[in-house]
């Protein structure tokens, strides 16, 4: 099974600086911990009211490393035009699409939400959902954006719309408060990257494995916002009943 990043992002972000979010830095990143391939957003677009130009950049910037980098656009639902922009998604070959519902004053349950991963599951496109980029204590006075709640996942889950959901960098407290929120059927349309889970010595790693189960968890590094080998590094201190857990392979979900 291809080990992806579902997580990675490129470009600058708004409230401090960032050493190299370049295309040609995170395949090196890749090389480096024996990634195969990433799901890339754009990180500025998520501050942007229209991500178009951000995700034209994206394409742009990832045409060189198309057969790893893989485009994961945004889609901002509640905006004139967003099925254009969904619709370039599609024709690029884009596996998923990223909405940021706290950025953009998107509410739980918010009809445009709905729409979205309608759009979504007729086209086989997976909705990634981004919980934070920084843990609060150390995000800049005027980033007023706070983390997603799990009530506007588990509503997005609840839609039976039949998308197939991704939430990035969510830790151990609320993915247990979406998981055991929803029923098993609800559950199974719902994935978790591994980027902000905490290993030694919570343990946080460990419990949502035995309890939650290895199948609900996609790789994910939350490059460059957070260190590409906290993942690996997890992995390899997974206590010995754990090792070599069975995560989802999101390049399965690929028609």
């Amino acid at each position: 099974m291809s080990v992806v990043d579902v997580s990675a992002l490129i470009g600058p972000y708004p409230f401090r600086h960032i050493p190299h979010p370049e295309p040609e830095t995170l395949v090196q990143v890749l090389d480096r911990e024996q990634i195969d391939a990433a799901w890339v957003g754009h990180l500025p677009s998520a501050f942007y009211r229209n991500p178009r130009e951000g995700n034209l950049a994206l394409y742009r910037d990832l045409a060189p490393f198309r057969s790893r980098l893989h485009p994961v656009p945004a889609v901002r639902p509640d905006w004139p035009g967003w099925r254009v922009e969904f619709a370039r998604a599609v024709d690029a070959g884009a596996p998923a699409v990223r909405a940021y519902p706290v950025h953009w004053g998107l509410g739980t349950g918010s009809p445009p939400l709905r729409f979205l991963a309608q759009a979504c599951a007729e086209h086989s496109v997976t909705l990634v959902l981004t919980v934070r980029f920084e843990d609060a204590r150390q995000r800049h006075s005027i980033d007023v954006a706070v983390d997603l709640p799990a009530a506007t996942i588990r509503e997005v889950a609840r839609a039976r719309t039949g998308a197939r959901i991704v939430v990035v960098a969510a830790g151990r407290s609320l993915i247990e408060e979406v998981h055991w929120g929803l029923t098993p059927t609800e559950r199974a349309l719902v994935w978790y990257d591994t980027s902000w889970i905490w290993g030694p010595p919570e343990d946080d790693f460990a419990h949502l494995l035995r309890t939650v189960g290895a199948a609900r968890f996609v790789y994910g590094t939350g490059w460059p916002m957070r260190l590409a080998q906290v993942t690996r590094a997890n992995l390899a201190l997974l206590p010995h009943d754990l090792s070599a857990p069975a995560l989802a392979d999101p390049m399965s979900w690929l028609p």
